[in-house]
């Protein structure tokens, strides 16, 4: 399955980048283009990563998420995780690692 990126500046101030699809091995480095775009243009404080349309996440999207949010925090920036559900959510949530992702710390 093919992945799209959608990115906004909400109200805000934060970038919001709503990726659509599935988030694999074969395809997560389209997620970590897309932060590294706006940290290219924009320098953002806050990225919010929606991701009410992905529909599977495995380790490999997972590592993904952890380390763009250990780089943000080096650049004094943050990341969070917003509007996670189903397969997405439980996947998340059984790695441990939906608390930190969602608070955007």
């Amino acid at each position: 399955m093919t992945l799209s990126i959608m990115t906004s500046t909400l109200a805000s101030g934060a970038v919001e980048i709503s990726p659509s699809g599935e988030i694999d091995v074969e395809n997560a480095y389209t997620v970590k283009d897309a932060v590294a775009d706006q940290l290219a243009d924009n320098r953002p404080e806050r990225i919010e990563l929606n991701m009410q349309d992905v529909t599977f996440i495995d380790s490999v999207g997972i590592s993904l998420l952890l380390t763009t949010r250990e780089r943000l925090k080096e650049l004094g920036g943050s990341i969070s995780v917003t509007n996670a559900s189903g397969m997405t959510l439980r996947t998340l949530q059984t790695s441990g690692v939906y608390d930190v992702l969602t608070k955007g710390t």
